[in-house]
């Protein structure tokens, strides 16, 4: 039976982690070789994938353990290069799952199109929506098989814009929305694909200049969310009580909810952990941060995009984003380790694992509060980054361990203390 809980995964060699991860996922150990440098993604691969190829960038693939999700066990696989993201994801979980673990859910893979047009004569943004219903039976013949895999066009709006910034011509726009469910894919390519072919049609109605035709990155139709409630009692650290850390992590949001300041950096900590598994899964996390951003912003003020506050003996956290991901095309169907990825996390399609991203990205957020409300973030990360502090000053392999410890005694963890240490440890 599959299992994300795997204590003492982090005392393991790299080798045993692969061995003890594909175990918990219940998968073979030939597939491990994705994660191999010689089973990863070839110069061939890479050469087909983008243009001007000179090489491959490494950056190293990790898994959190210990994600209880709508009760069923999880694996993240994770691709970050910054200490402490994996470690907060996989004790954050652990925590989680005292408390019943975490509840998820997301909407249809409904992305927006849009298609511009400008210049247009009277009366022509009636003229576009009386013309809906025959401009979505040319939409429908665009891609007719995706109603096979349970996608489809879900509907159009009409939109009219202005704009009309101080000192400059203003401008009239009428815009076309319409709204594809795309099923496993992202769906970037169908949308525009539909945009092209329905602008000729809108110009002839609106008698107007065709502007831009291209999908939206504000994927507010195709949200994904998390949950968890947690006794205040599980959160007791040190010599603080849980009620204290609750309201010290509902206090901090407070803050990100009044400041964009202090939100961004809030969001950026959500993003960590979204980001590390949108690229272990081969998706295009740009996209994501576009639409994430966007979305904090809607009512005016840039917010944080999850909430938390105590209710009676409870600590509630929730987070809510659009979730733009897809689990067949591109980068997923050539890259070996992509497809490990998706393997070892058990992804059973874009909504799944949409679910898997709010909650890889609630509970990052809760371990950096959590950190901030007691030990304070720059010490927490700092132990975590001892070890490249360590590696940088030239530590061997077998002299790592000596030189973090060391640093961590004395909460310096500089590169001139690090090489004092490697120093004092070959005398």
């Amino acid at each position: 039976m599959a299992t994300s809980r795997i204590p003492g995964l982090f005392r393991l060699t790299p080798a045993e982690r692969r061995a003890a991860a594909l175990h918990g996922a219940g998968l073979s150990h030939q597939l491990g070789e994705a994660w191999l440098a010689e089973g990863g993604l070839t110069l061939e691969v890479a050469d087909a994938m983008i243009e001007n190829v000179i090489g491959t960038f490494a950056f190293p693939n990790a898994v959190a353990v210990n994600l209880l999700l709508n009760g069923e066990d999880r694996l993240l696989p994770m691709v970050v290069e910054e200490p402490s993201v994996v470690a907060a994801v996989s004790n954050m979980s652990r925590l989680t799952r005292a408390a019943g673990g975490l509840t998820a859910s997301s909407d249809d893979s409904v992305m927006i199109g849009q298609v511009q047009l400008t210049g247009c004569s009277p009366g022509a943004a009636a003229r576009v929506r009386e013309a809906i219903p025959a401009l979505s039976a040319i939409a429908e013949t665009v891609h007719p098989q995706l109603a096979q895999f349970g996608g489809g066009l879900r509907g159009m709006e009409v939109r009219e814009l202005t704009y009309d910034e101080p000192g400059e011509v203003r401008e009239e726009m009428v815009v076309l929305h319409f709204f594809l469910d795309c099923a496993d894919a992202m769906g970037a390519n169908m949308v525009n694909t539909i945009a092209e072919r329905l602008a000729p049609e809108l110009a002839l109605l609106t008698q107007g200049r065709v502007g831009l035709r291209i999908l939206s990155n504000l994927a507010d139709r195709r949200l994904a969310r998390a949950s968890v409630r947690i006794p205040v009692d599980l959160l007791a650290q040190d010599d603080l009580e849980g009620v204290e850390v609750a309201e010290g992590i509902a206090a901090a949001w407070r803050f990100a909810w009044a400041d964009p300041y202090r939100a961004a950096t809030h969001n950026k900590g959500i993003m960590n952990g979204v980001d590390a598994l949108a690229l272990a899964t081969g998706n295009d996390w740009r996209a994501i941060e576009a639409g994430a951003h966007a979305y904090a912003a809607r009512d005016g003020q840039y917010r944080p995009l999850s909430t938390w506050k105590v209710r009676g003996e409870d600590l509630v956290g929730e987070l809510v984003l659009p979730m733009q991901v897809g689990t067949v095309s591109g980068a997923i169907r050539v890259h070996p380790t992509v497809r490990a990825n998706l393997a070892l996390a058990g992804v059973r399609g874009a909504r799944d694992l949409s679910m898997l991203m709010a909650a890889v990205g609630l509970v990052q957020n809760l371990g950096a509060l959590r950190a901030l409300a007691t030990e304070g973030i720059q010490e927490g990360h700092m132990r975590m980054h001892a070890r490249a502090v360590a590696i940088g000053a030239g530590a061997r392999p077998e002299e790592v361990e000596g030189v973090v410890r060391a640093l961590v005694i004395s909460h310096e963890f500089t590169v001139e203390r690090a090489r004092a240490e490697i120093e004092a440890l070959r005398a």
